[in-house]
């Protein structure tokens, strides 16, 4: 006579196997929605962007988001202050491909970023400028005390105002060059004037003399 199975055991070994397929199933089912949850999210990748212009002229970013689905939705963002404020929308084309603009209407300096699918890509710091006619100063100058605090030296970056409080931070421009300062001291007490760059600004700036440049302040 064949012995019979024991039925605690029969019923451990049914067990143990609904439990591993249960386990297989949802190992798998894990799986898809990882996969389906890494094919929805956005891939944004910058080409073209033009981000220094004057107030009230066209900046704009371009590129292409993949997977490369038409009818995305893509935001530019700007930081103000603590938080994030949306400027400028657009929906992408064929390829997923995007083009974003936006008009500061002020002269200002913010950092940008593409929004889409609850992906969040950085793209630079906007700069827009206007024109102010500046100066500068610097030899027979050095070991003076900047009305900022501290004393002017060789390095000094920064630039003299009458008016913006000290530490004040600003970007200037002259050409292709671009030099990111803050307020250090006061002046000029020339007429005509806004800005008076130390000797160390003037030198990045490959300006000289007295001038026009262009600043977001």
């Amino acid at each position: 006579m064949r012995p019979q199975p024991n039925p605690r055991v029969v019923g451990a070994m049914m067990a143990l196997a609904a439990l591993t397929v249960i386990t297989i199933l949802s190992v798998a089912a894990t799986a898809r929605s990882q996969s389906a949850h890494t094919a929805s999210v956005a891939d944004i990748q910058p080409r073209r962007s033009v981000l220094n212009v004057m107030a009230g002229r066209r900046a704009s970013v371009a590129g292409t988001i993949a997977p490369g689905d038409a009818g995305r939705r893509v935001s530019l963002q700007k930081h103000r202050g603590s938080h994030w404020s949306t400027v400028a929308r657009a929906v992408t084309g064929a390829g997923g491909r995007f083009r974003v603009s936006y008009r500061p209407p002020r002269p200002q300096s913010a950092s940008l970023r593409i929004v889409s699918g609850g992906h969040r890509e950085p793209i630079g710091r906007l700069n827009a400028y206007r024109r102010a006619t500046v100066s500068w100063y610097g030899p027979g100058l050095y070991g003076n005390k900047l009305g900022c605090g501290g004393r002017l030296t060789p390095s000094t970056i920064g630039v003299a105002n009458k008016s913006l409080p000290c530490g004040t931070r600003l970007t200037l421009r002259k050409g292709g060059h671009i030099v990111r300062a803050r307020v250090v001291d006061r002046g000029p007490y020339v007429g005509g004037r806004e800005f008076d760059l130390t000797s160390a600004t003037r030198q990045r700036l490959h300006f000289s003399g007295v001038g026009s440049i262009g600043v977001t302040r």
